[in-house]
């Protein structure tokens, strides 16, 4: 028996016939939606060529508006609509859309069989200058060609053994005492730019989280959200700063953080405003800056690594990990420097010269 494939493929449709049979037909996109009858073997080789045939029917390059059948630019639309594009986060979708959209401009009528390995590394390649673009797209084409298998649409992943690549850097890095100090004193209670600033320091969330957050994830004075990245569920309290702030204002009805029309930003526009404003007050930070404030400091005050996930909306314990194993660190080390101080004061109460503490004669 031929091996059905696991999922109906693009333009594929069954009907059955008066004498209940089955009969398969491929569906073209042209204005008058003819079909086109498959004589083999469902699930045959002679049933896929006589499939690949009709798709070459399928969508002419000259129709404004549509991609070519079995072009990169088909297959990424048909992706789009799928359940595993669905799945994704509504963050991770938009950075994929962004990056497919410049991917398609350039390469969009290339048969999607055709893409190779060498195709994703010269990809990866030309974005060498920014590691986390070369990442993202990475990332992005292996999506788009793990469903592609799954759908049957090509043989081979030519993104497989692609290494993405990764800068050995500490990230945003978290803001100084004299940094907060400074955007606080140039941005007072009452400006929208305080509110942006507190909001991000006490709530935690990554920008886009912090655009959505207001008034109705709030109840008995803990915010409740659910995270726009990971998909899970935060709980927050709400620190007397932050609560000080939203009442001095401006908010919003809907969200906390608004524009100058009173209307939520998106967490670009956010990022924008934030980084003016940051660079006003003479601050050479971000945003994400002061999440990992707050994470280090709900570290420092003993937090577990899983409040730390519940606070945070992390999976997995590994970014967890970095702030509780920091925060003992740092215990640790405060600890072993009381002790050298000790020691240090009972060599001088029992008059021990250092030199001869350091090397005992034997």
């Amino acid at each position: 028996m031929a091996v059905m494939p696991r999922q109906r493929w693009p333009f594929l449709q069954r009907a059955t016939t008066r004498h209940k049979k089955s009969v398969w037909y491929v569906r073209l996109q042209d204005v008058k939606r003819t079909r086109v009858r498959l004589r083999a073997e469902y699930g045959t080789p002679e049933f896929r060529a006589e499939y690949e045939a009709a798709l070459k029917r399928n969508a002419p390059p000259t129709t404004k508006g549509r991609a070519q059948a079995g072009s990169l630019a088909w297959a990424a639309d048909l992706y789009r609509r799928s359940s595993a594009w669905s799945e994704l986060s509504t963050a991770t979708r938009r950075q994929r859309e962004n990056i497919l959209k410049h991917v398609l401009e350039r390469c969009g009528a290339a048969p999607l069989r055709q893409i190779s390995r060498a195709d994703i590394v010269g990809g990866r390649e030309d974005r060498a200058a920014t590691p986390a673009a070369a990442r993202h797209f990475v990332e992005t084409m292996r999506g788009l060609f793990a469903w592609a298998i799954d759908a049957e649409l090509v043989a081979t992943d030519p993104t497989a053994g692609v290494k993405t690549p990764r800068r050995k850097t500490d990230g945003h890095l978290p803001w100084a005492t004299e940094e907060r100090a400074a955007f606080e004193t140039c941005w007072p209670l009452g400006t929208r730019e305080r509110v942006i600033y507190t909001v991000l320091l006490y709530t935690g969330l990554r920008r886009g989280d912090a655009a959505r957050v207001g008034r109705p994830h709030v109840r008995d004075g803990v915010i409740r959200i659910q995270t726009e990245k990971t998909g899970e569920w935060v709980a927050i309290r709400m620190a007397r700063p932050l609560i000080e702030a939203l009442e001095a204002g401006p908010v919003g009805e809907l969200t906390f953080i608004t524009g100058e029309a009173g209307r939520p930003l998106r967490k670009e526009s956010l990022g924008n405003m934030f980084r003016a404003a940051c660079r006003k007050a003479g601050v050479a930070k971000s945003a994400h800056g002061l999440r990992k404030n707050a994470a280090t400091r709900v570290a420092e005050n003993g937090a577990t690594e899983a409040e730390l996930e519940a606070v945070f909306g992390w999976r997995g314990g590994r970014m967890a990990s970095l702030y509780t194993r920091a925060a003992n660190r740092e215990r640790l080390a405060i600890g072993a420097g009381e002790k050298l101080e000790r020691a240090a004061e009972t060599r001088t109460s029992m008059g021990i010269p250092e030199g001869i503490w350091a090397h005992p004669k034997k």
